[in-house]
């Protein structure tokens, strides 16, 4: 399983500042429950197309932490990875997805995130797998095949960090369409060029200037 670092400062204040607005316009992003989970197409009509697999789909919410759209992406193999930010204490957490199991041995075996060195403490913690190491915490969140990894960063609490993970969930129709709203729904256009010849393979066609 692919693991990253943390996050450049000027990423973390790219994430502050455009948060809000985002907010404003997709009403209710720290309360929408996913009680109805959206359709397994609808899910791949939009993760297919960035190499997310849908099954790999997850969201979550914590009070107080608002969803980054510009923060989700593809993650490890082909799972996915997305952010919340806390506005008023700058706190961050990240979800990461991935296929597989989790047992006691391979919970500890496996390095954190954030702390790729170092002895992991694992432990069953109110369904979720609770993992530390030099006072790093992560959690992990099993569910139908899948392992969903929650990290923090800016000082999101332990607390926080369990809720995410207990409420971790297959998004409904509002909350799939949060989550791939920064996502380009097609690939982009090729810019076409009017100096390439019509015919074969050359290279573009230069006026003749003085002297040849």
């Amino acid at each position: 399983m692919r693991r990253t670092g943390r996050f450049p400062r000027a990423w973390t204040l790219a994430v502050a500042a455009s948060v809000a607005s985002v907010c404003v316009s997709l009403a209710g992003c720290a309360s929408m429950t996913g009680a109805n989970a959206a359709s397994l197409d609808s899910i791949a009509e939009l993760a297919r197309a960035v190499g997310i697999a849908p099954e790999l789909v997850y969201t979550t919410e914590v009070d107080g932490y608002d969803l980054a759209p510009q923060s989700v992406g593809p993650g490890a193999a082909d799972g996915m990875s997305a952010t919340w930010f806390n506005s008023s204490t700058g706190a961050m957490l990240t979800i990461r997805s991935d296929s597989g199991e989790l047992t006691e041995a391979s919970c500890a075996a496996t390095p954190l995130w954030d702390a790729p060195g170092g002895a992991v403490t694992c432990a069953n913690e109110d369904g979720v797998w609770h993992r530390s190491a030099g006072g790093i915490h992560e959690y992990v969140a099993v569910r139908d095949g899948a392992l969903i990894w929650v990290s923090g960063m800016n000082d999101a609490s332990p607390a926080d960090l369990l809720t995410a993970a207990k409420k971790v969930h297959v998004p409904s129709d509002a909350e799939l369409e949060l989550l791939f709203s920064d996502v380009p729904k097609t690939p982009g256009e090729p810019v076409e060029r009017g100096d390439l010849p019509e015919d074969g393979d050359g290279a573009p066609i230069d006026p003749t200037g003085p002297g040849g």
